[in-house]
């Protein structure tokens, strides 16, 4: 067993590696070697981020088997590359959630304690004492969009400087926030209240660029934001201008919309505190990922035990060629139904019908949950630990095998339970090999699986296609698909409508206002 560590690390992880004596382990650092050459005959390789595991790079590894990454982004590592050849990829997910968690808190005590701004005025040989007022954090109130082990870290420590923690995150639930003496409340109210705003949620289309010209509005004068999440979360554009107008006081920021920043202007404004994307790099937490991936390495080449993977673990081409259509089946369904749920999710029910039930169907049901949980989480979710990250939220998910749809052989369904509330979506693979919605809440309607839909219910009554149809047309938005559906024995029909192009809140809004329609939202398949 030969085990090629690509990137510096400490001696003490290289003794984890060396668990069987049997086994070689080449440290490339120390030994000067070419990694292309020694990657041929390696069975597995550590990587921090140095290190570019390419498709071409792979194609030398005749016997690799697993891939460990030292950290949590895999940008470096060709995922695709490494599925197609059964490499098993891992990383180390949560192990500098202290460090960013610290990060966070020092931007935001740098801004209401301006030291940085004072020792650049002292070093250039200036006394301006009365020019550096700080303010205490003392019952001041911090808002946390995202509340996950980085958020949930941040508030305790800001807990210690006696300040009031409030929340947005849809996804985690009042009993959890409670134990922690953090009050959740809608996004609206933690932009309004709070002196100090730091984000900690996943970017998806929904938070992309979430602090933007229209959410400071709601913010107070004087704010202060911090981002040590996704550069991208921030309209940059708009938080500038936020800042030259004295709106926002300051601004912390360890990520950009690009990194390096193209535009240097925010990072150069004098109420901006600007970190070259450092949140995770300590000692300590490089000592945290370095040693957990040589620990996951080491109890997989021994035991097959398998942590933090983030890629599809190797399958045969005949079970997967039958899997496939029903593995992108369930993750588009997945993100179908998720975006439905406005309650964290309790349940997750999925049903097998005609000959799929036949079949092996783990990946599917991990793919639906992958769809699922991609909708709410901040962690990379794969084929792999998407089965884990459910049980961690407190999911349940129940499958379920029948043959009883004969009209719709080989469908497959996915049902939610919330806090009281359901819903559930049908799906089948179409003859052309298309992905193709069934039903959604039990009643029939047929539409195509892909791209922007329009949902809507409303009252059974004459001329609500029309005034859909003509005010989507006034705004130029062009209608792919209508697809209708009733509720038998009752004055209810529901809508799903493929349009070209996602529909805006405002859109939304006069939709909504129509007097028959009792509900409308975009729901959208990437």
């Amino acid at each position: 067993m030969k085990i090629l560590v690509a990137d510096s690390v400490p001696d003490n992880i290289i003794g984890i590696l060396k668990a069987d004596p049997s086994w070689e382990v080449v440290n490339l650092p120390k030994t000067k070697g070419q990694i292309a050459e020694e990657i041929r005959d390696a069975d597995a390789l550590l990587v921090r981020s140095a290190t570019k595991v390419t498709s071409q790079l792979l194609e030398n590894a005749k016997r690799l088997v697993v891939i460990g990454r030292a950290g949590v982004g895999v940008d470096n590592v060709d995922l695709e590359a490494a599925t197609r050849k059964g490499v098993l990829v891992m990383n180390t997910p949560g192990g500098n959630a202290i460090s960013v968690a610290e990060h966070t808190m020092t931007l935001l005590l740098a801004m209401a304690h301006p030291v940085a701004q004072a020792d650049a005025s002292m070093k250039a040989g200036k006394w301006e004492k009365k020019k550096f007022t700080g303010s205490e954090l003392r019952d001041k109130t911090l808002g946390l969009i995202g509340l996950g082990t980085i958020g949930t870290e941040v508030a305790r420590l800001a807990q210690a400087h006696k300040m009031t923690v409030v929340a947005y995150d849809p996804y985690v639930s009042a009993v959890l926030a409670t134990e922690q003496n953090i009050r959740l409340l809608s996004l609206e109210e933690v932009l309004q209240t709070s002196d100090f705003i730091s984000l900690h949620c996943s970017l998806t289309p929904e938070t992309m660029h979430l602090i933007n010209a229209k959410t400071l509005v709601l913010t107070k004068k004087g704010v202060r934001i911090i981002n040590c999440a996704r550069g991208e979360l921030v309209d940059e554009a708009a938080l500038l201008a936020a800042l030259d107008s004295g709106h926002v006081a300051g601004a912390g920021l360890d990520v950009f919309n690009a990194e390096p920043p193209a535009d240097p202007r925010l990072v150069k404004h004098h109420n901006v505190l600007a970190t070259p994307h450092i949140a995770g790099s300590t000692e300590e937490a490089q000592q945290v990922v370095g040693t957990r991936i040589a620990e996951q390495l080491r109890d997989y080449l021994l035991t097959g035990a398998v942590r933090n993977a983030v890629n599809m673990p190797a399958v045969s081409p005949e079970e997967f060629k039958k899997l496939e259509p029903y593995i992108q089946l369930g993750e588009k369904l997945g993100t179908f139904i998720a975006q439905l749920a406005d309650k964290p999710i309790a349940e997750v029910s999925i049903s097998y019908d005609g000959g799929l039930a036949d079949l092996n169907t783990h990946l599917v049901k991990n793919a639906v949950l992958k769809g699922v949980l991609g909708q709410i989480l901040a962690e990379q979710i794969n084929l792999i630990n998407a089965g884990n990250l459910a049980k961690a939220r407190g999911i349940e998910v129940v499958e379920v095998r029948s043959a009883r749809r004969a009209a719709y052989a080989n469908s497959l369904g996915v049902a939610l339970q919330t806090a009281g509330e359901s819903a559930s979506v049908l799906g089948m693979i179409g003859l052309n090999g298309s992905l193709r919605i069934l039903g959604v809440n039990n009643i029939d309607i047929e539409a195509p699986l892909k791209g922007f839909l329009l949902l809507i219910r409303n009252q059974d009554v004459p001329g609500v296609i029309g005034r859909v149809g003509t005010l989507l047309g006034q705004h130029k938005i062009n209608i792919a698909n209508f697809a209708l559906g009733r509720v038998q024995d009752s004055k209810e029909a529901l809508g799903l409508v493929n349009v070209d192009q996602k529909v805006s809140a405002e859109v939304l809004g006069e939709l909504r206002a129509i007097p028959a329609v009792r509900q409308a939202r975009i729901i959208e398949i990437r």
